[in-house]
């Protein structure tokens, strides 16, 4: 069969024959792929006009509903997926990185997107910035989505989690995606895309996938589009060099090629859990994906007195994975993704012994359980021993991709760290040690050179991700060889494919803009308490100005006894004299805060639910005993949790004296309830 083509919202064939894609297990043909005679202008016209214009119809978080729906459709259908993966070559341990990682991608992005970020259509960046001395004009970052397509070009190594990872935080973003997957395992992400398609769930332009050449696509690239690329650093660089890219000065995110190490801390010797662990993680990530991870260890860092004995235990654990089907239980790791990868791994380790000495695998004759080694892409697992690292150069710029790593012993710490750093840049490393001191000088020497880091002794060994996964809450990517690129990360994430904008006005325009009030900005008379409002009826601005109250100093002593919090400056007039900062006893922050709360709180029974904490705090001067507060309240930001009956609403709160100085601002946050939640409970 052919690949399909997903382009205007239609399954195309490209013309011609094609190219064959067999599998990487048995070496049979499979489909055969091209995208000859797509017109690329038309794909990209119709993910800016169509797709775009239907994504950012809708709020970040109805956004983060679809991702969720998506991701519990497609854990429905993965079966089908599990099925055709392992002729890429994956086992299930394999297949369950790349379907249900790659699916929990979607959730992980769903949840942020519905947590932290607004229902609404435009994302603020930090608080507003005074910019003049009365209040009257100020600045504010946003973020807006780019009216453009992200061009997403993808690595064969996770044909399932290398897409979702992308297509995450794009769509979120309000940004529609062309896909494009690398040809030997495109079948998989092809699969997988049908089953996206057919949900209904994605808005019609939301999606466009192209199994074989992109054509011309990067001629009609403009400044709003945005290009997330993973492979190899010299097909980057030719892409980031098209004259398109630079003349319109395209988005370019880059994940590359990465020589990982890890380094083993002088304190792990034989015979310690961290030594142990040292050994089954880098097992683990040899094997793991045949060592086809971007994020492989590729460098063993280790201390010279114990290379030899890290050798052996090596050795050893390498030789119980057994090689072979990935389909047949007993197998521990399966196949490279096709022959020619297996031949350029093959020429890697050849060019890699001429500098270090191969003291496992390497060897082309190996048992493969329930297959045939000649039709198949097996490799077996190879390690290196380089006994002089420091000038070995090999060894920190060829990177074989598959099961092969190289053993670097080190003297002292700053030998590990230089060695660490001669790999020019990575996406993961990881340090195993008990000691926390070795761990903190690793770090700062090594960090600079790294996109992530992970630390693993015996206390967090048994919840560790490990050395490899990458998570979607925290960054991936790395500097230097590595790309320079960053993907996933959270909100971080999300906001690659959006435009950040520094816009300035008055505070009431900015409240406009931002749906959220801004100090300086009207106040509304809300005509009853705003706690009486359900969360359709109160308007940003509505704002209480409460009654005064005196706090006396049999208030302080009360709170002090009753909390037990006898701090000095709340129960000893002499001793908090003395202190700089107060004139004698003063109001405890917390008493401020209560008494506040007692100010403006409505005490019956009404929409609002819950108050569920307070951001920001703030002590601005201290409070003594005979001044009198008096707070300013407004609805500062309102948040819709649609289906839940209820909306987080924001208040800005100043507590103020008598002289109208503010001793104290934050915000309170609460859960009101909506109208139709009001309406069944009264």
């Amino acid at each position: 069969m052919k690949l399909g083509n997903l382009v205007l919202d239609q399954w195309i064939d490209g013309d011609g024959d094609g190219t064959i894609l067999s599998s990487a297990v048995s070496g049979e043909p499979l489909a055969r792929i091209t995208s000859d005679g797509v017109d690329f202008a038309q794909v990209l016209a119709h993910a800016r006009s169509v797709g775009g214009s239907n994504l950012r119809k809708m709020t970040f978080h109805e956004r983060g509903e679809m991702l969720k729906a998506l991701a519990q459709y497609l854990m429905e259908h993965k079966k089908e997926l599990y099925a055709l993966s392992t002729e890429t070559g994956a086992t299930k341990a394999d297949s369950w990185v790349d379907i249900d990682g790659g699916i929990s991608t979607l959730f992980v992005f769903s949840s942020k997107g519905r947590r932290e970020m607004p229902n609404d259509h435009v994302y603020l960046d930090g608080p507003p910035e005074a910019l003049s001395r009365n209040g009257t004009f100020v600045g504010q970052h946003i973020f807006t989505p780019k009216l453009g397509a992200a061009v997403h070009i993808n690595a064969f190594n996770f044909p399932c989690w290398g897409m979702l990872e992308k297509l995450a935080p794009t769509l979120l973003a309000g940004v529609p995606a062309i896909v494009k997957p690398a040809s030997s395992t495109a079948y998989l992400t092809e699969l997988m895309v049908r089953r996206i398609n057919a949900s209904g769930i994605l808005p019609d332009g939301a999606l466009q996938l192209i199994c074989g050449s992109v054509g011309d696509l990067f001629d009609h690239l403009n400044c709003q589009d945005t290009i997330a690329f993973t492979g190899s650093k010299n097909t980057a660089e030719f892409l980031q060099q098209h004259t398109r890219v630079v003349s319109e000065s395209v988005a370019f995110t880059a994940e590359t090629d990465s020589l990982n190490s890890s380094i083993l801390g002088p304190d792990a010797l034989p015979g310690t859990p961290e030594f142990d662990l040292y050994v089954k993680e880098v097992t683990q990530e040899m094997t793991s994906k045949a060592g086809q991870k971007c994020t492989a260890i590729r460098r063993i860092i280790a201390p010279a007195t114990i290379c030899g004995a890290l050798v052996e235990a090596l050795a050893k654990a390498l030789g119980e994975v057994r090689i072979g089907n990935p389909a047949n239980r007993e197998v521990g790791m399966g196949a490279l993704a096709s022959q020619g990868q297996r031949d350029e791994v093959r020429d890697r380790v050849r060019e890699l012994s001429h500098q270090a000495e191969i003291v496992y695998g390497g060897d082309d004759n190996f048992d493969v359980v329930d297959a045939d080694a000649s039709k198949g892409a097996f490799f077996m697992p190879t390690l290196l021993h380089c006994e002089k690292p420091l000038t070995s150069s090999a060894v920190h710029s060829i990177e074989a991709f598959g099961p092969v790593s190289t053993v670097l012993p080190y003297a002292d710490l700053e030998e590990a760290i230089q060695l660490s750093r001669m790999g020019e840049g990575s996406l993961a490393g990881s340090i195993i040690t008990n000691d926390n001191d070795v761990a903190r000088q690793l770090v700062l020497g090594t960090a600079a050179y790294h996109g992530r880091m992970v630390i693993i002794n015996r206390h967090c060994a048994a919840e560790s991700t490990g050395h490899g996964s990458p998570l979607p809450h925290l960054i991936h990517g790395g500097p230097g060889r590595a790309g320079g690129g960053e993907e996933m990360g959270g909100v971080r994430g999300v906001k690659h494919y959006m435009q950040r904008t520094a816009i300035q006005g008055s505070p009431q325009t900015l409240t406009a803009i931002g749906n959220r009030w801004t100090r300086g900005a009207d106040e509304r008379d809300p005509g009853v308490h705003p706690f009486r409002k359900t969360f359709e009826q109160l308007a940003i601005g509505d704002t209480v100005h409460t009654d005064e109250r005196q706090v006396t100093l049999d208030d302080i002593q009360h709170f002090a006894d009753f909390t037990g919090d006898t701090f000095y400056a709340h129960t000893d007039e002499e001793a908090a004299a003395r202190n700089p900062f107060f004139d004698g006893r003063v109001a405890h922050g917390y008493l401020i805060v209560s008494f506040a709360a007692g100010l403006f709180v409505d005490p019956d029974f009404g929409p609002v639910l819950a108050n569920y904490g307070v951001d920001d705090l703030r002590f601005a001067q201290p409070v003594n005993y005979g001044d009198t507060l008096k707070v300013r309240l407004t609805c500062k930001q309102k948040t819709l949790r649609a289906g839940t009956g209820y909306g987080e609403v924001r208040w800005d709160t100043e507590v103020s004296n008598q002289d109208d100085e503010i001793v104290a601002q934050y915000d309170v946050l609460t859960m009101v309830a909506t109208d139709e939640h009001w309406a069944s409970v009264q």
